[in-house]
């Protein structure tokens, strides 16, 4: 499982909820890997530019052998960020690939920001954007109003955010696993 969020800043809110949730997913028995703060700070994509920095090709290996991925967006502005957006920008390297895009992986979201507002419509960004790339969005998608309490004194999501954090890594590893013995199978 692949975990794509955060912000340029290691530790902002939508990293630590991505961690957190990975971290529920390992407790299931997945493989994580995180690709956050520095890991995506990519080049901006460019689909007539076919050679890629190491960390844009690390991100799209990962991308092509997950069976889950979770991604953590801040909203800015009410909307999702653009190192988010220019991240899933690279999975356009995955179109010619038997499983195009996130084709047949299913993918939690998870928004953060300072109101309900953003939290809302980037969360729905999120989604939207997942339907397009071919993924299948967990039923249980993760708002997160990084204005009131969500985080316990050491930075971990607390409340009702940690058990919903826990639900999506839940719906991404059992989907995964129903999955798997169709692409066993292929």
């Amino acid at each position: 499982m692949v975990g794509i969020g955060g912000t340029t800043r290691t530790g902002s809110s939508s990293e630590r909820a991505l961690r957190y949730a990975l971290e529920a997913a390992a407790e299931l028995g997945a493989r994580t890997l995180v690709c956050a703060a520095t890991d995506l700070d990519l080049p901006m994509y460019r689909p007539e530019e076919p050679d890629r920095t190491s960390a844009a090709t690390r991100l799209v290996e990962a991308l092509r052998r997950a069976d889950g991925v979770i991604i953590a967006s801040p909203g800015y502005h009410g909307a999702v960020s653009g190192m988010i957006k220019n991240a899933l920008d690279y999975t356009e390297d995955l179109r010619t690939d038997v499983r195009p895009y996130l084709d047949g992986r299913a993918v939690g979201c998870i928004a953060t920001a300072a109101g309900w507002q953003a939290a809302i419509s980037t969360l729905a960004q999120l989604r939207a954007i997942t339907h397009a790339l071919r993924g299948w969005p967990t039923p249980l998608g993760v708002a997160m109003n990084s204005a009131l309490p969500c985080f316990d004194d050491t930075g971990t999501p607390t409340g009702q955010p940690a058990d919903q954090l826990r639900a999506v890594a839940h719906q991404v590893v059992e989907f995964a696993h129903r999955r798997l013995p169709d692409r066993l199978a292929s």
